[in-house]
């Protein structure tokens, strides 16, 4: 591609965003789609379009994001990481913003594992004195 893009990675529980910043009018596409019609919840919209409000360039940049595994939420919470570092190789300046909005920090919080003898991670079967 001879036009200028910057690339971001993000990732949120069992979700995986490959992003790409081109310079444009603010249009967002997530696996080839629209953000309007790929988020029907305007919460995750809001999630998705955090990194553009928090630096003041929602109407600098069209977006293109690929997104696969994990669910709605976790899939916008990729999104939005990987916007926000694609923003920082773009603009190193917009990093004390990123960083005190708390956008460029992986959650590290994922599903914990089902324990064998247990009815999930910490539920247990219902105690019965007879």
């Amino acid at each position: 591609m001879s036009e200028l893009q910057h690339y971001g990675t993000g990732r949120r529980k069992t979700a995986t965003a490959r992003v790409f910043l081109r310079p444009g009018s603010g249009q967002i596409q997530v696996n080839r789609r629209p953000l309007d019609t790929y988020f029907a919840n305007e919460v995750l919209k809001m999630v998705v379009k955090q990194p553009l409000l928090y630096t003041e360039t929602a109407d600098s940049f069209d977006i293109v994001a690929t997104v696969k595994g994990g669910g709605a939420a976790g899939q916008a919470g990729a999104i939005r990481h990987g916007i926000s570092r694609a923003l920082l190789e773009h603009d190193v300046e917009l990093r004390g913003k990123l960083k005190s909005a708390g956008l460029l920090t992986r959650d590290p919080r994922k599903k914990e594992r089902k324990k064998y003898g247990l009815k999930g991670a910490r539920a247990r079967y219902q105690f019965s004195k007879r």
